[in-house]
């Protein structure tokens, strides 16, 4: 291959330009399809004259619908073929992180109601059914899970994570990355560990701004979930975060992109580009003077493929040219994209089969899926004197913004929420259509009260009013999730649905946007039973409503089907079995209020405020009661190369069905360095009839207990240790003490146990 040829295989073109800072460049000849979505030949065999490494977003990112994507596709890759002197089509990818991104993708719960439900199978069912979605488009590749360990709710990406635990966080994202991948390469789809990494942590809570981190929190927090990703599932790809960290760009970070991602872990797939990411080494850090030389940086450090479109990489065959680059540094990216391509059977075939489509794709399609992940993600965090479930109501008061709001009920990587002034393809149920249907709508009376966002409070005394006339009132509060890249506007403050939570979306306050709390506290007033439901993708600070109002329920951002999931734990049809995957703050001043800080950190308080959440990592209520048993242990001594064998028994011990989520934590005394008071080790969510019981065994290497010492050698540590069983962090139900011992070991990474055993007997 020429330098030329090799460079194509690591660029990428999408459907259409993007974000193009001088409108005369690449406007005519650039665009692979016209509005209409039909393929520009001419522009086509120029811009793949030389093949090309990825496609950008053929069918999302076209607003195209699965039958034309899957034939536009088919056809850019015969003109890839074609122009190749090799034969070689492209690696199309799509975003998928709540459903695959498109026009009739099916769209499931956000990331953080995935994690409510504790249950890594549900998640390999879910991300299997997205699978079928985009190989039926022509698709070998996803930008997704998120591997970020999320810490301050500021942050709006929050929505996208699975929580705060490290553990949690690699739990549910290997489950994700198994489903996309499957067993068999050519028709499974490539999974991308995003975002590399600590992205979730960076200052302010501002997306994409520097994070400081010492090499210690970063490898055992923030790193753990990518290595138990790459070692336990193989993952096809890595994609670099957008931030640096201690002022070194993830983008050009040769230790963490190389060193450790390759060196250390093992890992040979491919590193792709955050989009636009190495184009900001010049624009946004400032370390590379013109986008040859970010390029340059990139490259250097490990990363493969830029995207989303041509930008930087184009200069590299002038910089192995100038002597500037090794050609066998091209080499070494290239074999690995090729190495995928080959793979995924992307040599010398499109890799499309349009006839997949009819049965991938359709308005009923996954729903019912959808509908028991969302009903399975709501949590329950209040329930006073049993108000839920609702019995016998004869009439419902049914207020606020997120009540009625069919995008509303979706994550920022949803295709309606992602690009709002698209055409609805897809039915979304809000609360307010289940419940009108289940109950009559003369049995419902909707008022909006208010807007999510913006200061207008006229509509608030009718909602009160309606409340007053309810046997029942239920207010539906929560956050708009959108994209928010662009700058702040003028008179922003009046903007009646802004978004507060997503991409861009970062807040300085948890409190509920605009005059929600005016609604609640408007409602709660009147003599009506109230329940709060909370449709949003971040924790919110509502201690008044946790000490006023009797039921309150996080229903997180529930997809497609979320009005039918919440209805269901509303009316007693699902018992609640969501728990938190993040601690909820009283307050923003708090932060952070995660549950595994240092001592001096858990214990120290501020004025007016003490150190504990408001509700705890884990927690989640049920309509019924759970007793558990005291935990029993195999052996209360283990060497170092040992295993922790435990077990508890837990009985439902009222009259409704419903799960119970086991979660089994770890506390060291005296370790020879400040280690978090405890951290989850193992979990099972387990479903019992009333009356019936179940033994939970557990099975935990010595090696999950294993820390970086002072000298950065990973070591498990002889001493004295507790096992703990409960609720939640905050609820422990049992514990047991336990000695490892021997002299410390310090771990090679091929003996490193990463996730925990459990049996249900």
């Amino acid at each position: 291959m020429t330098v030329e040829e090799k460079v194509a295989q690591l660029e990428s073109v999408p459907p259409r330009w993007m974000d193009v800072e001088d409108e005369s460049e690449m406007t005519a000849k650039a665009q692979l399809l016209d509005e209409d979505g039909n393929i520009n030949e001419d522009n086509a065999r120029e811009l793949l004259s030389d093949s090309i490494g990825h496609l950008t977003r053929m069918g999302g990112g076209g607003s195209l619908e699965p039958e034309t994507a899957a034939r536009v596709t088919e056809r850019v890759q015969e003109i890839a073929m074609e122009e190749s002197r090799f034969d070689i089509a492209a690696v199309p990818h799509e975003e998928c992180l709540s459903g695959y991104m498109g026009p009739k993708g099916t769209t499931y719960p956000q990331g953080m109601g995935i994690a409510s439900t504790w249950d890594p199978e549900l998640v390999e069912g879910m991300s299997t059914q997205i699978r079928e979605q985009l190989r039926a488009i022509g698709t070998h590749h996803a930008l997704s899970p998120l591997f970020d360990v999320a810490r301050d709710p500021r942050w709006g990406r929050v929505e996208e994570t699975f929580g705060e635990d490290p553990y949690l966080v690699a739990r549910m994202g290997s489950a994700f990355v198994d489903g996309l991948q499957g067993d068999d390469p050519e028709e499974g789809i490539s999974a991308t560990l995003k975002h590399f990494a600590g992205h979730a942590i960076s200052e302010g809570g501002k997306n994409r701004s520097t994070v400081q981190i010492g090499e210690r929190e970063f490898r055992e927090v923030h790193l753990f979930p990518f290595e138990a990703a790459v070692k336990e599932t193989d993952a096809d790809s890595v994609m670099n975060a957008y931030h640096d960290v201690d002022g070194v760009p993830c983008t050009a970070d040769e230790w963490l992109l190389t060193d450790v991602l390759r060196g250390e872990w093992g890992f040979d797939g491919n590193i792709v580009s955050d989009y636009f990411s190495v184009r900001l080494l010049k624009d946004e850090h400032q370390v590379a003077p013109t986008y040859y030389d970010a390029a340059i940086q990139a490259l250097e450090a490990g990363l493969d493929v830029e995207l989303p479109q041509i930008k930087a990489y184009q200069h590299l065959p002038e910089a192995v040219e100038n002597g500037d680059v090794a050609e066998e540094t091209i080499d070494t990216a290239v074999r690995r994209v090729l190495k995928q391509k080959i793979e995924k059977g992307l040599i010398g075939d499109t890799g499309v089969d349009p006839d997949r489509v009819e049965e991938a794709f359709g308005p009923e399609k996954n729903r019912d899926y959808a509908r028991k992940l969302a009903r399975e993600s709501i949590t329950l965090l209040k329930n006073d004197d049993e108000l839920l479930p609702l019995e016998g109501e004869e009439s419902v008061a049914v207020l606020g913004p997120k009540a009625d709001a069919p995008s509303g009920q979706l994550g920022d990587y949803a295709y309606a929420a992602h690009y709002p002034e698209a055409e609805v393809n897809r039915e979304i149920v809000t609360p307010l259509d289940s419940l009108q249907d289940r109950l009559g709508a003369d049995a419902v009376e909707y008022v909006e009260g208010c807007t999510t966002t913006g200061p207008e409070t006229d509509d608030i005394e009718s909602a009160a009013a309606a409340a007053e006339d309810a046997d029942v009132a239920v207010a539906f509060v929560g956050t708009r999730s959108a994209i928010a890249l662009s700058d702040d506007d003028e008179g922003i403050e009046q903007v009646p649905d802004l978004p507060t939570s997503g991409e861009g979306a970062d807040v300085t306050d948890l409190e509920l946007p605009g005059v929600q709390q005016k609604l609640v506290e408007a409602v709660n007033g009147t003599d009506t039973p109230l329940v709060v439901v909370q449709v949003s993708g971040k924790p919110h600070s509502i201690e008044w409503i946790d000490q006023h109002v009797p039921a309150v329920l996080h229903a997180w951002l529930p997809g497609e089907e979320g009005g039918n999931g919440i209805a269901d734990v509303l009316l007693g049809e699902h018992n609640p079995s969501g728990r938190l995957p993040i601690s909820i703050p009283k307050d923003v001043g708090q932060l952070p209020v995660y549950y595994s800080r240092r001592p001096n950190s858990r214990n120290e308080r501020h004025v007016y405020v003490d150190s504990d959440p408001l509700y705890s990592f884990g927690h989640g209520l049920s309509y019924t009661d759970f007793e558990y048993s005291d935990v029993t242990l195999e052996s209360e001594e283990i060497a170092t190369t040992g295993t922790i064998e435990a077990s508890v028994t837990v009985e439902n011990a009222g009259d409704v069905a419903g799960h119970e989520v086991v979660q089994v934590y770890t506390h060291q005394r005296w370790p020879s360095q400040a280690r978090p008071v405890q951290e989850l080790r193992a979990f099972e969510r387990v479903h019992l009839e009333p009356g019936e019981s179940a033994t939970v065994n557990f099975e935990i290497s010595a090696t999950q207990l294993a820390f970086h010492d002072r000298d950065m050698n990973l070591v498990v540590e002889p001493g004295e240790y507790e096992l703990r069983v409960g609720a939640s962090a905050a609820d422990i139900e049992s514990t047991a003490d336990f000695e490892i011992v021997g002299e410390p070991r310090e771990l090679a990474r091929s003996a490193r146990a990463y996730f925990s055993e459990t049996e249900v007997e």
